[in-house]
């Protein structure tokens, strides 16, 4: 039997029976020459094999910036509700001249400044995975909740409301500002 070589060399190969009727083939002689690679080729798989990598690497990319995304996003509502039920209490009980006005309020700026803290350890969780305004939005509402937090806390019965309005809006501001930039559940 004669073959070629992918170089075009001649090969003379012999074959042996093998007792269950299979037929192997060996070459008894050698190719003499210095293998060399096809450039032309090896060029062209050198660029496919860094598209095909770079569209990995693109993949686990926005793959990752989805789970952030979701991570963030998703839970946002179910953080942030209590923090603005809770003021809203305090709101009610501190027009109304309550008995409980006390405690309402601190309860409120507690509940603020969790809510401040979570939001903010899931974007630092998130790192650069989350795009950068979004993770902004993110620290805005962090901010102008713990100005929240703090307004309610220096707050009494004769104390102006005109600083603790202020905070409110921005809260309000920030909350409106992440949710319309987050993916509808």
């Amino acid at each position: 039997m004669k073959l070629l070589s992918p170089r075009g060399f001649g090969v003379t190969c012999a074959s042996l029976a093998v007792a269950a009727g299979l037929a192997v083939a060996g070459c008894a002689d050698s190719i003499d020459g210095t293998p060399t690679a096809n450039q032309a080729e090896a060029t062209s798989y050198k660029a496919e094999a860094a598209s095909s990598s770079a569209a990995a690497t693109s993949s686990r990319r926005a793959a990752a910036e989805a789970k952030a995304i979701a991570d963030n996003c998703d839970p946002f509502r179910d953080t942030t509700g209590p923090a603005v039920s809770r003021y809203n209490e305090f709101v009610d009980a501190h027009d109304a001249n309550a008995g409980d006005y006390a405690a309402k309020r601190d309860t409120a700026v507690n509940t603020i400044e969790d809510a401040a803290k979570t939001v903010e350890t899931r974007v630092a969780t998130a790192g650069d995975t989350l795009p950068p305004d979004l993770a902004q939005k993110f620290n805005d509402y962090v901010t102008a909740a713990r100005a929240l937090a703090a307004e309610a806390r220096k707050m009494s019965y004769t104390s102006p409301v005109g600083p603790l309005n202020d905070a409110s809006k921005k809260v309000n501001d920030a909350l409106n500002a992440v949710r319309n930039a987050c993916p509808a559940r």
